[in-house]
């Protein structure tokens, strides 16, 4: 499913304020403004984001239809949101030169992208004297936008990039070879928007209705994905509401915030979510008796998507022929499609593995242990030894080994035995006590209570 087109504000022209800048490059004041996020929904603001189901469609298991994006699209690890994400128009002409703008590819290092544009080695080692230059240099990422201005051909008069959301760096190279630097602030905005619906033939269709791209639809999912299985679990008649923010840089649409709270209706059962930020700055969603929604385990190690094939003991496998017991679960999923750690571990084995193919193993302690197969390649951090944190991406969908398709194979064992990855008990955790738990039902009171309404303004306009 491609993101549903939102109205957004008109976009500012990348770097607008080089338009304005006179031959001396001077300063121009920027001024900051505060982050706001209002929480307040209205009868008026919810009725027309509402996703109403007919229900003329029988309650069968309905399809989860939410087509993964191909990899040289949005699957890439190497893109950060250093500059990535707008839509703009790079080059700028006024009386004294030209701003060009180079987006950077794979490879490119700082000293590349300044010999291709013509400028000598000694202007990139002026250039070096800024810690904001050196920064950027010891980070570049595909995707990361960069803007020299030259008077002349071969002379490096300013450049300008993007540093973090809410910051520009624009740096002069002065005639008696010093550098201003200047910190320029831009405007961020979180805006909160909702949206609910009823899944009648599709997820996808659903979410579409209600607003919703496809990265929030992710994002939900990987918030309720330790208590509902969207590959297996979702039904005709399920229902959704959902309190997000969407973030915005001068008037730009930037990026999908944070889901705020969601309810999910799945099978009669309400399965809640709430955001709370802890004291210490670290975010962490609860249901509403403040139990932490986080298992040890992630049931599903791929974003949801097709159960290609479960754990059975009498299966008959596809490229051999013959019955074999078949000790996971396959999910299939397109070439390059990103595999979670499905816990906290120690990368225990990561190579080829026969049959396998390209295989990692996780060693999460106590004697259990969770198997990664066909991978396409691996993450180059999960190395041999190392230890990876519940989520951190280990490798890529692929179909090395014996694999007449690109899926993921995962295995769940304990004490040498294979668990059925789908059934095997994840024990909750302990909730919140004492002054904790004080603080969050404080902390979401409100946000509970919003949901609770825009639930209610749902099953109004459900009515025939």
């Amino acid at each position: 499913m491609s993101d549903p087109v939102r109205p957004r504000t008109a976009v500012p022209d990348f770097f607008s304020a080089c338009r304005h800048l006179p031959r001396s490059l001077r300063r121009r004041h920027w001024l900051s403004c505060a982050v706001v996020t209002g929480l307040s929904i209205t009868v008026l603001g919810v009725l027309p984001g509402l996703a109403v189901a007919k229900r003329d469609t029988p309650a069968y298991l309905v399809q989860t239809a939410l087509e993964l994006p191909q990899p040289t699209q949005s699957i890439d690890p190497g893109v950060t949101e250093l500059g990535a994400g707008e839509a703009l128009q790079l080059a700028y002409d006024n009386e004294e030169g030209t701003w060009q703008t180079v987006e950077v590819a794979r490879g490119d290092t700082l000293g590349g992208i300044f010999q291709r544009q013509g400028f000598p080695a000694n202007t990139l080692e002026r250039a070096l004297a800024s810690s904001h230059v050196q920064e950027i240099a010891g980070r570049l990422r595909p995707g990361a936008r960069l803007a020299f201005h030259a008077a002349e051909a071969g002379r490096l008069d300013a450049m300008m990039f993007d540093r973090g959301e809410d910051a520009r760096v624009l740096i002069r190279l002065l005639d008696d070879g010093s550098l201003d630097e200047q910190l320029l602030e831009r405007q961020v905005q979180y805006r909160v928007e909702r949206g609910t619906g009823v899944i009648e033939s599709s997820l996808s269709a659903a979410a579409q209705e209600a607003g919703l791209s496809y990265n929030m639809v992710l994002k939900v999912a990987r918030v309720l994905g330790y208590d509902i299985d969207f590959a297996q679990d979702l039904r005709v008649g399920d229902s959704f509401a959902v309190i997000y923010e969407q973030v915005f840089r001068d008037g730009e649409h930037v990026r999908d915030g944070d889901v705020l709270a969601v309810s999910f209706i799945n099978r009669g059962r309400r399965v809640l979510a709430l955001r709370h930020v802890h004291a210490d700055g670290k975010i962490e969603y609860f249901d509403q008796d403040g139990r932490p929604l986080r298992r040890e385990f992630l049931r599903t190690p791929v974003d949801f998507t097709r159960i290609s094939s479960r754990f059975s003991l009498t299966r008959k496998h596809p490229v051999l022929n013959r019955v074999r017991a078949h000790r996971g679960v396959d999910y299939a999923a397109p070439t390059g499609t990103p595999i979670y750690a499905a816990g906290d571990g120690r990368v225990q084995f990561r190579g080829r593995q026969g049959g396998y193919g390209n295989t990692i193993i996780l060693d999460h302690g106590n004697q259990t242990t969770t198997l990664y197969a066909h991978m396409s390649r691996f993450n180059q951090s999960a190395r041999q030894g190392s230890r990876v944190r519940q989520g951190d991406i280990i490798g890529y969908v692929g179909a090395t080994g014996l694999a007449t398709g690109p899926h993921l194979h995962y295995e769940f064992r304990v004490k040498g035995s294979h668990r059925d990855p789908l059934t095997v008990t994840l024990p909750k955790p302990e909730p919140l006590k004492g002054p904790a738990l004080d603080r969050f039902q404080r902390d979401t009171v409100a946000i509970a209570a919003q949901l609770e309404l825009l639930e209610s303004l749902r099953a109004t306009a459900s009515v025939p």
